[in-house]
This record gives C-alpha cells, sequence and structure tokens, in this order.
C-alpha cells in the first residue's frame, strides 16, 4: 500500500486530500481517506497547505512518514514540502474522471477564471479553451454581485432558479457588467431576475467554450469553486439545449476537489514510475 497527498492551491481556497493506492491486487483501486477545504480570505496560502496537510493526516490516522508522495497543483509549486508538482488542467481531468467516470468534459470554474477541458476515459487532455482574465465569467465576480445585492453566497442558486423573467448580463468585462448590475438595480429588477441573468451570460460563454474543443457527446463535470452553485449548473443545462449541444452537464458533491484528488492520483503514478527506475537500476 502506499499513500498520496494532493493539495490544490487555487485563488478562493486551499484542498487538501490523501488516497491509499493498492499495489496491484483486487484491492487497489485508489481509497480516498481524508479532505479538508479551507477559504483563503487574506491568509497566508502556503500556512494554509501546510494546515491542510497536517489535518488529512490526524483525520487519517497517519503519520508524515506514512506519506509516499505530496503532489501539489494550482499555485503549489513553490509548496517546500511537496515531492512533485502537476499542471492543474491535468489534475483537474484526472480528478474528474475520478469523480464522474462518464465525464467527456471538465468545466473548472475558479474564482479569476474558467475553462472547458475536453478528455478521454482516462483522464488524458484532448484539448481546452479558456476565458480571458477580465471576463464577467469567474467566482470572485459572482461574488461581488452578490455582495453588492446582499445576498449570502448560498442564496445565489436558490434565488436565480426562482427567476421568471431573468434580465441578462451582455458585457464580458468583470467592471463593465458590475456596472450593467448597478443599472439593473435602479431600474428596479429583481434580485432573482439579476441573478439568473448572470448565470446565463456565464453559461453562455461556457457552452460556447465547450464547443470549441471539439466535445460533442457525454457528461461535462463542473469542478472548481462554483461547481455546487445550482443556479449556474441549471443555467448551463439551460444553454446546452439552446445550442443543441449534446452534452450533460453535471456536478459532484465533490467536485471543489476535483484538482487535489487528479494531485493525489498522479502522485501515486509518478511514484510508481520512480520505484520502477529505482528497481531498474539497481539490477
Amino acid at each position: 500500500m502506499i499513500h498520496t497527498i494532493g493539495i490544490d492551491i487555487g485563488s478562493g481556497a486551499v484542498k487538501s486530500v490523501l488516497f491509499r493506492h493498492g499495489d496491484g491486487g483486487p484491492d487497489s483501486a485508489p481509497r480516498w481517506l481524508a479532505k479538508r477545504c479551507e477559504r483563503i480570505r487574506s491568509r497566508d496560502p502556503m500556512a494554509l497547505a501546510r494546515q491542510g496537510y497536517d489535518d488529512v493526516l490526524a483525520d487519517a490516522g497517519l503519520e508524515a512518514s506514512d506519506i509516499d508522495y505530496t503532489a501539489t497543483t494550482g499555485e503549489g509549486e513553490n509548496v517546500k514540502f511537496a515531492t512533485g508538482h502537476f499542471y492543474s488542467m491535468t489534475t483537474h481531468a484526472r480528478g474528474g474522471v475520478f469523480l464522474e467516470p462518464s465525464a467527456r468534459a471538465v468545466v473548472d470554474i475558479g474564482a479569476l477564471n474558467g475553462r472547458a477541458i475536453y478528455i478521454d476515459e482516462r483522464g488524458k487532455v484532448l484539448s481546452y479553451k479558456m476565458t480571458s482574465q477580465c471576463a464577467s465569467g469567474s467566482g470572485q465576480f459572482l461574488e461581488n454581485i452578490a455582495r453588492y445585492l446582499g445576498v449570502a453566497v448560498e442564496e445565489i442558486g436558490p434565488l436565480s432558479q426562482s427567476s421568471k423573467e431573468p434580465e441578462k448580463v451582455s458585457s464580458i468585462c468583470a467592471v463593465l457588467a458590475e456596472t450593467d448590475v448597478i443599472n439593473m438595480v435602479s431600474r428596479g429588477i429583481a434580485t432573482p431576475d439579476i441573478l439568473k441573468g448572470i448565470h446565463l451570460s456565464m453559461a453562455s460563454r461556457i457552452v460556447k467554450l465547450l464547443k470549441v474543443t471539439g466535445v460533442k457527446t457525454g457528461t461535462a463535470l463542473l469542478t472548481g469553486g462554483l461547481a455546487l452553485d445550482s443556479g449556474l449548473l441549471a443555467a448551463i443545462q439551460e444553454e446546452m439545449v439552446n445550442e443543441k449541444v449534446a452534452v450533460t452537464a453535471v456536478s459532484h458533491p465533490d467536485s471543489i476537489y476535483a484538482g487535489a484528488i487528479g494531485a493525489a492520483l498522479w502522485g501515486a503514478f509518478r511514484h510508481g514510475k520512480l520505484r520502477q527506475l529505482e528497481t531498474t537500476a539497481a539490477v
């Protein structure tokens, strides 16, 4: 048995997971032992990475000496105690397939940007497309709007789904989109209609990204900080129908951990390769 830890440092949160992997026998499937997620909120991400590492060890009842590989992803390349680092697109792809084996695309919507990733059944990246840095399709933009509207983040999805006449935001620039929202409020547009309009605007861009990647059928798993926004998921599903895209958008309760999961799984793969090299060199 080997144990690996995956740590995903994003723009808004630090996610940590711990996995146990078999040695080729009947119980070889990766087993998820522990997980932690900490919002950054002006705190030091490196300190949160260490905290997450210590916490998942404690939750699993293991010691640091039990860990064979610690893998980072996202902004975690400077984590000093890590064994190796993996590009976040590959970790989200691998983690997405772990969470949803039928996934043939992953839509990662983080605090600052979004991206659509076309993958195969192994989680190999076939193509991808990202939003621009200033696009109004990010978690931070939605949080800013919710704060202005006086709405808690967990209320965004249900309120959006209660909308009767959504007011769509046309601008792709976050600053201009926020101005649009201010104008909507001054015109008396209801909060649910504003939120649903924002979700539809975000969904339209996400579906266009998916179409550009080349994925045509199958399941697209939402990952990242906005994956559990039920209003956004509903809007994406609606836009899929409008754009005649035969892809089913889904989420998973643990979607936010996709990057960390992928890091832990790739860490196990790299650990195995390193052991093979060491064995060959010793012969």
